[in-house]
């Protein structure tokens, strides 16, 4: 995980052109996550954002939910910096911090994260489910916005070409393909039907995928509302 608060914080200046030529599909990707927010109809009154990096995902909330107050947890100092920039003149509140560590405290009435859980180990995500469900308010979702395994080896090597060429298409040099293929093989990717079952196992409830393209994943579960 610190390598990868490292790397990440060494990219952040060209990190939003980077991150639209590496995840083709971009805009329907945060968009989706921040159009879950909404589902149930309840107000969005306080966003957690977990590995919020450059505040990509932070700012397709604003745009949908003007008045949340926002708060971007990362590792990384000076993506955060670029955050505070991109969201300007929007207050928020910036915390540096693990995401192994305490989480701030709720209730919030979202958590989101985007391309950042799958940097944790298996057991650290289902700690990680655990400890969101535990700060979010009655009714609250929790939705991530991630990057996935294929739940066989052929279909991993499949998923990965379509990306290689969606990359391409969307301008991505082979040199940035071979950097992001790098950074890849530290990741620690887990397949969709086992996060949803970690989900509900955690006791989210109305849990489900509403978006996959190639190994972008869009995953949304719902704390139980209250009696």
């Amino acid at each position: 995980m610190a390598d990868a608060v490292r790397i990440f914080a060494e990219h952040a200046p060209e990190y939003h052109a980077l991150r639209a030529r590496l995840v083709p599909g971009l805009d329907a990707f945060y968009g989706t996550a921040a159009e879950v927010l909404a589902l149930r109809g309840q107000p969005v009154r306080r966003v957690l954002d977990l590995g919020a990096g450059t505040g990509m995902l932070s700012a397709a909330v604003a745009s949908r939910h003007p008045e949340a107050e926002l708060v971007l947890l990362d590792g990384a100092a000076p993506m955060l910096a670029q955050a505070e920039q991109l969201l300007a003149p929007r207050r928020l509140t910036t915390v540096v911090a693990d995401m192994r560590e305490a989480l701030p405290a709720g209730p919030f009435d979202a958590v989101v994260s985007a391309l950042a859980i799958h940097h944790l180990e298996d057991a650290a995500k289902r700690d990680l489910n655990e400890r969101v469900l535990a700060v979010l308010a009655p009714g609250g979702v929790f939705v991530n916005a991630e990057q996935v395994r294929a739940p066989t080896d052929w279909l991993e090597d499949r998923q990965r070409e379509g990306w290689l060429a969606a990359c391409r298409q969307e301008g991505a040099s082979e040199e940035e393909l071979a950097s992001a293929l790098e950074r890849m093989r530290a990741d620690l990717h887990t397949d969709v039907e086992t996060q949803l079952r970690w989900l509900r196992e955690a006791g989210y409830v109305d849990v489900d995928c509403v978006y996959k393209r190639w190994h972008f994943a869009v995953f949304a579960g719902w704390r139980p509302p209250a009696a």
